[in-house]
């Protein structure tokens, strides 16, 4: 399809740089394409409202880690100064990152990252192109880990990263009530609305919460920049569906229960897990699922999300979920509506199209 049919304008004053206070108080559209009021204006401590005893709510458990890094690179006498975005781990001491002056980085460079006492030296082990490298660490595990928490910064979106500082405030903001898995470098953000008492709140409607996977990477963020979606290559991120987890949804499912996927990010997950008969099966892999229009979903019933990126695949997702032309004029409705946008903003509770 052509990518200029995800295309809108937003009004920069529509994009959140801070989330509301509580989290439960952000507002949630209501998009039913087949329902006589296709769209409703709610909140999200209004979600149990949409929900029914049996249905079961699926959350990402990732945890966001600080892995905007700012070092410099040395290549014998000269010196340039280097940012990088880690965005997938491919071994114990090996990542791949997006670095800004990446043309300026060649096979066997090292960049020396420093925070307050600690510096770290890597190596580019490769550079592929379009401002992405193979980074290799002198530690691995626990050691990197730990490493990277006293080096790195919160990696927020550009669209706020652009306009404010990433600061203390962001550690506790861009983690949600689920992060338990450390591994992504961007946030699941429709679980960052929910609190204990919208917890509280779900279970006393009768409806259980799921956990599973997703280590988020940037690259699920970034525009499309191809004209046809068929030119565009995803991003893999990893992800996992335990057994136990599996088998809980399938029954849930099977007794007349929803499947509500919190996030794209728990969507993609489930639609990669599932069987062409709708069953979801145990998973533990990587995943570079593309859903563009057209797209039959398996294994989700409604989806609550966030406001996208024009000409993003998670607007692109949105719109094979609920249909192009009804998420075009969610997106017009909400935007009047003064809703906010994007990864600190509101919500929306999507229904599927006929």
């Amino acid at each position: 399809m052509r990518v200029d049919l995800f295309d809108f304008d937003l009004p920069p004053e529509r994009i959140a740089l801070r989330p509301i206070i509580p989290r439960d108080a952000a507002r949630m559209l209501v998009v039913a394409p087949a329902s006589p009021e296709p769209l409703q204006d709610r909140t999200i401590r209004d979600l149990p409202d949409f929900l029914r005893p049996g249905d079961i709510l699926v959350v990402n458990n990732t945890r966001v880690i600080p892995a905007r890094l700012e070092g410099v690179r040395t290549r014998g006498v000269n010196k340039a100064k280097i940012e990088v975005l880690l965005h997938r781990r491919v071994s114990d001491d090996t990542w791949r990152a997006f670095a800004k002056g990446a043309k300026k980085l060649q096979r066997g460079d090292t960049i020396a990252f420093q925070r307050g006492d600690t510096i770290v030296a890597t190596e580019v082990l490769e550079n592929f192109g379009e401002g992405e490298v193979m980074l290799a660490f002198p530690l691995g595990g626990a050691d990197l880990d730990r490493a990277i928490e006293a080096l790195g910064a919160m990696p927020l979106p550009l669209y706020i990263a652009g306009k404010r500082p990433a600061d203390a405030q962001d550690s506790d903001d861009y983690q949600s009530l689920f992060a338990v898995h450390r591994g992504a470098v961007a946030a699941p953000t429709a679980s960052l609305h929910f609190t204990p008492a919208l917890k509280t709140a779900i279970a006393a409607r009768g409806v259980e919460i799921a956990q599973i996977t997703l280590h988020v990477g940037a690259g699920t963020f970034l525009p499309v920049k191809a004209d046809d979606t068929q030119a565009h290559r995803m991003h893999a991120e990893w992800g996992e569906i335990d057994a136990e987890t599996a088998a809980r949804l399938n029954a849930a499912r099977a007794a007349g229960g929803r499947i509500v996927a919190v996030g794209t990010t728990s969507l993609r997950l489930l639609e990669s897990a599932a069987t062409a008969a709708g069953k979801i099966a145990p998973f533990s892999d990587e995943t570079a699922i593309f859903i563009t229009p057209g797209y039959r979903f398996k294994a989700v019933d409604l989806l609550l999300t966030n406001f996208h990126l024009p000409r993003s695949t998670l607007f692109m997702l949105v719109a094979a979920f609920s249909g192009l032309e009804t998420m075009q004029a969610a997106y017009k409705h909400a935007i009047a509506s003064d809703y906010r946008f994007y990864s600190y903003g509101d919500a929306c509770l999507l229904h599927p199209a006929p």
